[in-house]
């Protein structure tokens, strides 16, 4: 989390999705989220199909976009920055009508 948020390039809304597990309910972790205005989403209790859309990327991208394993750390971020480039703008959705994340959000913004 540090490491992203050294390296993040934006000043908008951030929210960070998780489950319940211990290190992200910690006070550390949470006092981290206050001192850069992340927003906290993490499911309640231990349902994982509260934050439905967040897990359904999340299994994307392990699943068909991360189909081998990085040599470096220099290349993982490479392959996650692909990834959600895929999923974003080339990959259709069915819940969106066949239309990518991107199409719809600007159509979104346009209308």
């Amino acid at each position: 989390m540090k490491m992203a948020l050294r390296t993040r390039q934006t000043h908008q809304r951030l929210i960070h999705h998780s489950d319940r597990g211990i290190q992200y309910c910690s006070t550390y972790y949470q006092a981290l989220h206050q001192r850069h205005g992340v927003t906290c989403s993490m499911t309640d209790g231990y349902d994982c199909y509260q934050n439905a859309l967040a897990e359904r990327v999340n299994g994307i991208l392990k699943t068909e976009l991360l189909l081998h394993r990085p040599a470096d750390l220099s290349q993982a971020r490479r392959m996650v920055e692909q990834s959600v480039h895929i999923y974003n703008h080339e990959r259709l959705h069915s819940s969106l009508k066949m239309q990518t994340p991107d199409a719809v959000h600007r159509a979104s913004l346009a209308g």
